[in-house]
């Protein structure tokens, strides 16, 4: 069953929110605040703040305290605001918890520490450390093809005892992992789908929620998908799903930040500027995502009509 904590119902579609920038790169705060608004209006049941798609580690310390806290601004307790943990190391991912918390964050999604890879010791030292600097409810984040880190089974036994790590964000490609999960911790955690091409999987096989990408373009949609699944409409469920894959399947891929984007400023949601070593899509591949989307707006008012 999905765990409530501090007021975060951990359920239900959370957008892995962009961060917008203006045209010297430097962050955007209203147009920030404006990809956030348009994302509650439209129904969404939390937000994750600074995650991969919200650029995190391109940002400077202060400008992620500076968005988190336009967004707690902005959101106004209307659903759950979930900030992003994303740091070179242990005290810096401690402090920026710290952190968040002061400012008014609902709860944190945890990842490794960047870059290094580390032991399951020196893994499982990172998560209890961080869990241990603040009060707020935690979903740790597991994509071993975008971080080379797994987090394990043996890991998450380790940290099954720190009750504010109560939930787990599920990205690795394998839909075996969440029968797997489930068999190895009943509902000690919460579990999220996190990989957009494998969301139905994940949410079929139990998961309580879905942390998206892709929401981010066609938010509408996405809540329908996960509401034909939890109610076992699978018809609608698989024809929502096979109408997005091929959009879904963007967010495997390595340029999925520069293509969520991009997506969203063909539907007017939002630009698609990102910062270096990240550049904008070019040439062909940028015309293929422009395609996609152009496509699949034309075809969703068929499928709202089925």
């Amino acid at each position: 069953m999905p765990v409530t904590q501090n007021g975060v119902s951990w359920r239900g579609v959370f957008p892995a929110a962009t961060t917008q920038f203006a045209a010297d790169l430097s962050v955007d705060i209203p147009a920030t605040q404006g990809v956030i608004e348009a994302l509650v209006k439209d129904g969404v049941h939390g937000l994750i703040l600074m995650g991969t798609v919200g650029e995190n580690n391109s940002l400077e310390p202060e400008e992620k305290r500076t968005v988190l806290r336009a967004a707690v601004e902005t959101v106004k307790g209307r659903v759950p605001v979930v900030a992003g943990v994303s740091e070179l190391t242990t005290p810096r991912a401690a402090a920026f918890a710290r952190d968040a918390e002061k400012i008014g964050a609902d709860g944190l999604m945890v990842l490794p520490a960047m870059v290094y890879v580390p032991t399951e010791a020196e893994l499982v030292a990172h998560f209890r450390t961080v869990a241990e600097s603040t009060g707020l409810p935690i979903m740790l984040y597991n994509n071993p093809p975008a971080y080379r880190v797994e987090i394990s089974f043996a890991a998450l036994k380790e940290l099954s005892d720190l009750k504010s790590i109560a939930a787990v964000k599920e990205s690795a490609p394998d839909t075996r992992r969440f029968t797997d999960l489930f068999n190895a911790f009943g509902d000690r955690f919460t579990v999220f789908a996190g990989l957009d091409d494998v969301a139905l999987e994940g949410l079929l096989l139990g998961a309580a929620g879905w942390v998206s990408g892709l929401t981010n373009v066609f938010p509408k949609e996405s809540l329908a998908l996960y509401e034909a699944a939890k109610k076992g409409d699978l018809e609608t469920a698989r024809a929502i799903y096979r109408w997005f894959m091929p959009l879904l399947h963007l967010d495997a891929g390595h340029d999925l930040v520069q293509c969520i984007k991009l997506a969203e400023q063909v539907l007017g949601r939002g630009s698609e500027r990102v910062r270096a070593p990240r550049h904008p899509l070019t040439g062909a591949r940028r015309a293929e995502v422009i395609a996609m989307v152009e496509a699949a707006a034309a075809a969703r008012e068929k499928l709202r009509a089925a």
